[in-house]
């Protein structure tokens, strides 16, 4: 019964976020936004609300091991799982700004999750710092935006400004339900497994609920690789990394700090900046991630995966 609940949880959550996405892009649309920037906000931050919520919900509780596992495992899970899977579907061509922008972030705000983790804990002071970051960083992006983001097109768009108003504005409700139960449902059933198994909280959280919360990244990331949008893939796999980092742990520790477990900083940070590191010279050779890349990508998560159970 409990593994139903789970499995009920996550499709509530992960509706929730698909609900919330749909509203409140409508909504935006009828505020006249463009295209481009309901990507890069409504689309960017939806696909992120299921591990926001996890993490506010485990911090709350107590759970602490899994709202941090959730953040590092689901970067670990994107960088490896993800990207290696959609560069399995279809090679993926990477630009030149991907390096110089998107990676650069990734790496900068990885590092900085890192450092400032060391005294074993994620104060509400330092998760202000984050939030500071994630505006300045979409308020750069914002800047830098040429043409309409991948994620939505005009088209679309003109066709979201159709929806009657009470019709965003129930999906966004919905949405937002959705998550607050699903991320209730999920939390609490994942800490009962772990409790059964004797599997510790950060192991479920680096695994199963990284994992749950991140087939919205994996499902997009998929879906653009078939149809060869390849773009989409790696902008969407970066991008989730910096939010995951900069909003869910900046958000989850202003409303409670998160403490830090010695095993994240030998293990799971090790891990999550190896495979940052690893990422550079993969996307660097000829600018694009071939099949055989995406292979060693997800046999170095199976290892991953392999040498904490």
């Amino acid at each position: 019964m409990i593994y139903l609940l789970l499995v009920i949880g996550l499709v509530i959550l992960l509706a929730g976020g698909k609900l919330l996405v749909d509203g409140a892009s409508a909504l935006a649309a009828k505020l006249g936004l463009s295209a481009g920037l309901i990507g890069l906000t409504v689309v960017s931050f939806g696909t992120s609300a299921p591990e926001l919520l996890v993490s506010v919900s485990a911090a709350l509780k107590g759970n602490s091991d899994i709202s941090l596992g959730n953040v590092i495992g689901s970067n670990i899970t994107n960088i490896s799982l993800v990207l290696g899977i959609s560069a399995i579907v279809f090679p993926i061509a990477i630009h030149k700004s991907v390096l110089k922008l998107d990676y650069l972030f990734m790496l900068l705000s990885s590092l900085l999750f890192y450092i400032l983790s060391f005294n074993g804990l994620i104060s509400r002071i330092e998760g202000i710092l984050f939030v500071i970051l994630l505006v300045v960083l979409n308020w750069y992006f914002f800047r830098k935006l040429k043409g309409p983001a991948a994620e939505l097109d005009e088209e679309e768009t003109e066709n979201l400004k159709k929806s009657p108003i009470w019709k965003a504005i129930a999906l966004v409700l919905g949405g937002v339900l959705g998550l607050y139960f699903g991320a209730d449902l999920f939390v609490d059933n994942a800490v009962e497994i772990s409790k059964i198994f004797g599997i510790s909280e950060r192991v479920i959280g680096v695994t199963v609920i990284a994992i749950g919360t991140s087939l919205p990244e994996l499902t997009t990331s998929i879906i653009a690789a078939i149809n060869k949008k390849t773009d989409i893939a790696i902008g969407n796999i970066l991008g989730s990394n910096i939010m995951n980092i900069l909003a869910i742990i900046g958000i989850t520790a202003l409303v409670q700090p998160i403490s830090v477990s010695e095993v994240f900083l030998k293990q799971d940070f090790i891990w999550m900046l190896a495979l940052t590191l690893l990422l550079f010279p993969i996307l660097r050779t000829k600018l694009r991630i071939s099949r055989w890349e995406g292979m060693l990508l997800v046999m170095v998560y199976a290892v991953y995966i392999f040498t904490i159970l």
